[in-house]
């Protein structure tokens, strides 16, 4: 009898969540860790990234849109059943069931990687600000980066994701601009979906290409996913790890399917008109040598106008300002789960002293590279491509992970359809950084 009446309950409970999530607010309260994840993969470097292959190569690289998006999402969806299902992020799934000598170099090349991330998105948001209101950028830069990291330790995460959430409709600036300019539909569309394999081997090409793939599935964005995945368990009433509360797989798995595809979705349309945008407008007149987005908006001026211009730039404040928590968090959570300390975005600062720190020193470290003669932004496209070659064998050791019984139990081993995208995904990633090797090494 008491089973009968908490079937009950739990239906009543799934039915209200379900009319709830019906309704446009309880649509957008439903989406988390997937829809910031999915908006901070458009950080002012990868819109850096996106202008470089928009101006270089013009819209000879649309099609990459469609390459990315199946494969972004599996892989964002399986990292986030991982920290659901476990209650552990990556990096703590592979402290307690694989070697240290793996484990250790993931985790010192994200560091590095996401420090030197943080500080190009910081002096790209400080270059973009001065370019809007006049006056020092570093100066920008530098309170950026401390309001940055005071909201990351002195808010707690449930009130501080709001924010990150809002900050999301930032990158419809760049869906904008596409309509502003003119638009050769017809040539953009064709180019979309017939690639022009003639330049597929050729260097440039493939540093683009992999560059491209770095930055759309990087290793950071799957740190993050399935670390909040554990935030949102450990910390939303009535929610439970999987492990402890089966009951909640398939409403839990179906949120985390609708949140990882409309957030991956989002990035995928942001990528494509930031490419578009540049192709039709920088490249189109010869400009093909992007080293910033602060420079691509600028250089949009005299071409697009000063609305697509503005629109640009204050893009690149509120990317910036969502993507710098999520780069050092990713860090923080990578760190303290490999040193078995306590990593959690909900605790206070005096709880979790070791996983703050690493917050602020990969913050304040990034913040230090744009007072050195060390140009964040052209180690940046570097970064880009280090992080498309390591995220090879992360993405094999995550599927041996996520497919292991003895890390998700019985029941919660991938399903087919994931397999095949996650395999798929690895390939695709380990051939083009193949690929790039060989073309280098000739």
């Amino acid at each position: 009898m008491e089973n009968i009446i908490n079937d009950m309950t739990e239906n009543k409970i799934g039915i209200k969540n379900l009319k709830k999530k019906a309704h446009p607010k309880g649509f957008f309260r439903a989406l988390g860790p997937g829809l910031v994840t999915g908006a901070s993969d458009n950080d002012p470097s990868g819109i850096a990234t996106y202008s470089q292959v928009g101006a270089q190569f013009g819209y000879g690289m649309l099609w990459t849109t469609i390459l990315c998006l199946p494969l972004m999402t599996a892989v964002q969806e399986i990292s986030a059943r991982i920290g659901r299902v476990t209650g552990r992020g990556i990096a703590g799934n592979m402290r307690r069931h694989y070697s240290p000598w793996l484990l250790y170099p993931v985790v010192i090349l994200l560091l590095v990687a996401n420090t030197i991330n943080i500080g190009a998105d910081i002096a790209a948001m400080g270059a973009a600000l001065k370019l809007l209101i006049g006056g020092p950028a570093l100066l920008y830069s530098a309170g950026f980066a401390v309001v940055s990291l005071l909201l990351q330790i002195f808010v707690p995460y449930s009130k501080y994701v709001k924010f990150l959430k809002w900050l999301t409709l930032a990158l419809f600036a760049y869906v904008f601009t596409a309509f502003v300019v003119h638009v050769p539909w017809a040539t953009a569309l064709r180019h979309t979906v017939l690639p022009d394999v003639s330049k597929l081997f050729t260097p440039k090409y493939l540093t683009a290409l992999i560059a491209i793939l770095g930055t759309t599935i990087s290793p950071y964005l799957i740190f993050w996913q399935a670390s909040q995945e554990m935030e949102e368990a450990d910390h939303t009433p009535g929610q439970e790890n999987l492990t402890f509360a089966p009951q909640q797989a398939d409403e839990q798995f179906r949120r985390i399917r609708l949140d990882t595809r409309v957030g991956m979705a989002f990035a995928s349309i942001v990528f494509y008109f930031i490419v578009l945008t540049t192709a039709v407008t920088l490249h189109a007149r010869g400009i093909t040598d992007i080293q910033s987005s602060a420079q691509a908006a600028e250089a949009l001026r005299p071409i697009a106008g000063r609305y697509v211009f503005w629109l640009f730039a204050a893009g690149i404040v509120g990317t910036g300002l969502l993507a710098v928590p999520v780069l050092a968090g990713s860090a923080a959570y990578a760190v303290g789960e490999a040193m078995g300390w306590r990593s959690c975005l909900e605790r206070r600062p005096g709880a979790a002293k070791e996983f703050y720190a690493v917050i602020g020193m990969a913050t304040l470290l990034g913040l230090a590279l744009d007072f050195t003669r060390i140009d964040p932004i052209k180690a940046l496209f570097w970064t880009a491509v280090i992080n498309g070659v390591v995220a090879g064998p992360l993405l094999v050791v995550m599927m041996l992970m996520a497919s292991n019984t003895k890390v998700m139990g019985e029941k919660f081993t991938l399903p087919t359809r994931l397999k095949i995208w996650g395999w798929i995904a690895t390939t695709v990633m380990i051939a083009a950084s193949i690929g790039l090797l060989a073309t280098w090494s000739k």
